[in-house]
């Protein structure tokens, strides 16, 4: 694993935890979760697209 999927994987975990904090705090945000479920998918699409 590269050092940019490692930093996305990162990013992507530690977004979930803030979304997930604001979700109980302040309420549902559906571009929150959009968002969050975009950035997801472009970190699966990193570790599949890199060779082994």
């Amino acid at each position: 694993m590269s050092g940019s999927t490692k930093t996305m994987g990162v990013l992507t975990v530690a977004s979930l935890v803030v979304v997930t904090a604001y979700t109980v705090a302040l309420g549902s945000n559906g571009w929150l979760w959009f968002g969050w479920v975009v950035l997801g998918l472009v970190t699966v699409g990193l570790l599949v697209s890199k060779p082994t």
